[in-house]
């Protein structure tokens, strides 16, 4: 099959913009929630939510409808890390070269994390989504050689009982220890904070990888594209569908953070730090059915996608538009209303406006750029 699937382009795109919001509100908004986790003080990560409580529903919509953003980058990356790597093995690249490159990359990524990490926080270094995405890339080069069936097997046994493991070795309640911060349980401290412990987020991006092979596996022509298409739309329903099962017996598989009543955002509050498999299954799912839409839009082009559609700009230069988004929000935060978290929602959307009209010529002449020099370091980032 065509190994370019334009919708994924897009569905990162599209992540990107929701990103953008969430990272607008933490710029702008003073009622910022952010309380994914049980195990997690509150009061240190964005209000004083106590276990119970009400959730201010707009607020909360603002940082649910995020969720998708780090579930799609982890398992997009694995699938066009999986593409990638076939193209360079394909036109020469030995598997020792591969491996390097996947090294490198993944150095950047780690690289930027410590330093947007640094940049805001001075004293304290927060490993948050790249940290999760690059330690999975240095973890792939040796699991790339797996059987498909092998990986896939590996990756859905950490999403079942993955919380057997982790509530074992980080009992909730109880302090969690740096190592096991770094792979199981988030933990908020210092000098390092882990809010995305890698092990459940690898696992995303092994069944991304998985994906990523089935895409090479099929066939050119339409037929196989709508088969594709059919099994993502499978995939997706099926996903929700065991969330709604699981949330609604509301026993394992959420991780500690539990329903407090049968409200739809009681339903919806689950586990991101780190996640449970109530949460991945509802991203995935949602990620799937969305993914299933945009090949959908993409099955029926008579011609070219316009190329300076914003979600194809932005899903292309995604690591640019990451590195660059959060600082840029925080400095017309700073500019706008004379500090960080100063304002509210009204204030967050514009902003979230604002720095994507700043950041579209941005990332068309970086992607420029890129096209135009793929030998050049840009190809890290």
């Amino acid at each position: 099959m065509n190994r370019r699937i334009i919708a994924i382009d897009w569905m990162r795109g599209f992540v990107m913009v929701l990103m953008a919001i969430d990272h607008s509100s933490a710029s702008f908004n003073a009622g910022r929630i952010a309380i994914d986790s049980a195990y997690l003080d509150p009061a240190l990560v964005g209000g004083s939510y106590v276990p119970g409580d009400a959730f201010p529903l707009d607020q909360f919509l603002t940082r649910w409808i995020t969720h998708l953003c780090a579930p799609t980058f982890l398992f997009l990356s694995g699938t066009s890390l999986a593409l990638s790597t076939e193209r360079r093995s394909e036109t020469g690249s030995s598997p020792g070269a591969i491996d390097r490159h996947l090294a490198i990359r993944a150095a950047v990524i780690l690289g930027l994390e410590a330093a947007l990490s640094l940049l805001a926080m001075q004293e304290v270094l927060i490993l948050q989504v790249l940290y999760a995405i690059g330690f999975s890339m240095l973890v792939m080069i040796p699991l790339r050689r797996l059987d498909t069936r092998w990986l896939l097997g590996l990756a859905l046994a950490w999403l079942a009982f993955g919380e057997v493991i982790t509530r074992s070795v980080a009992p909730l309640g109880e302090p969690v220890g740096f190592w096991n911060s770094l792979f199981f349980a988030a933990v908020y401290a210092s000098p390092v904070t882990v809010l995305y412990p890698v092990t459940g987020w690898l696992a995303m991006m092994m069944l991304g990888w998985c994906f990523g092979r089935h895409v090479l596996a099929l066939p050119e022509g339409v037929a196989a594209r709508d088969r594709l298409i059919r099994r993502v739309t499978v995939a997706g329903v099926a996903a929700l569908a065991i969330f709604v099962v699981l949330r609604g017996i509301d026993g394992y598989g959420n991780m500690g953070l539990h329903r407090a009543d049968g409200s739809l955002v009681q339903w919806l509050h689950v586990s991101k730090y780190p996640p449970g498999l109530t949460y991945t299954l509802l991203e995935l799912g949602g990620m799937a059915v969305c993914l299933s839409g945009f090949m959908r839009v993409e099955r029926r082009l008579r011609g070219a996608p316009w190329r300076w559609n914003p979600l194809l700009v932005f899903g292309r230069t995604a690591l640019f538009f990451y590195v660059l988004h959060i600082p840029l929000l925080g400095l017309l935060a700073m500019i706008t209303t004379g500090g960080i978290a100063q304002a509210g929602l009204a204030e967050t959307y514009v902003g979230t406006a604002a720095g994507l009209l700043l950041l579209y010529p941005l990332c068309i002449a970086y992607g420029r750029y890129k096209t135009a020099h793929p030998r050049s370091l840009a190809q890290y980032v």
